[in-house]
């Protein structure tokens, strides 16, 4: 299993094992993948936290938008990254910084240096596809 293809059944066990995600770069256009991701995820079960610098403090799917990882008060099981390849990179670093178990890269987003920190640091790691595809597509 690399960080780039994990197995369907690392994957799966990621998804079941996480309960709180923080979507990175979230839009409040509900026509943008990122908001139509967060929100499929919270009819899913999952606890969204929205983080974007530019919405800080308002509110979206009934959560408040945090400015960065740093800020949410609770603790973040999963950092969803809808943010570019590059981004990534300091995101993930954040993403271990505040304890996060897993994060997800989505579509077109990949960073290897950035995925073997997160690793190294015992984090689970999906790069290059979308937690919305990934549990319909496992039927979860």
């Amino acid at each position: 299993m690399t960080a780039l293809s994990p197995s369907d059944d690392a994957i799966a066990d990621m998804l079941r094992s996480v309960r709180t995600i923080a979507v990175v770069g979230i839009s409040a256009n509900e026509s943008r993948p990122s908001f139509t991701v967060a929100r499929y995820l919270q009819a899913k079960g999952y606890r969204i936290v929205p983080v974007n610098p530019g919405l800080a403090g308002q509110t979206l799917l009934g959560e408040t938008v945090h400015p960065d990882l740093e800020s949410i008060p609770e603790p973040v099981d999963m950092v969803d990254i809808f943010r570019n390849s590059e981004a990534a990179g300091a995101v993930t670093d954040a993403a271990i910084r505040i304890g996060a178990k897993a994060v997800w890269m989505q579509l077109d987003v990949v960073n290897q240096a950035a995925a073997e920190r997160a690793r190294a640091a015992g984090l689970a790691v999906v790069m290059d596809r979308c937690p919305k595809i990934e549990i319909a597509r496992l039927g979860l």
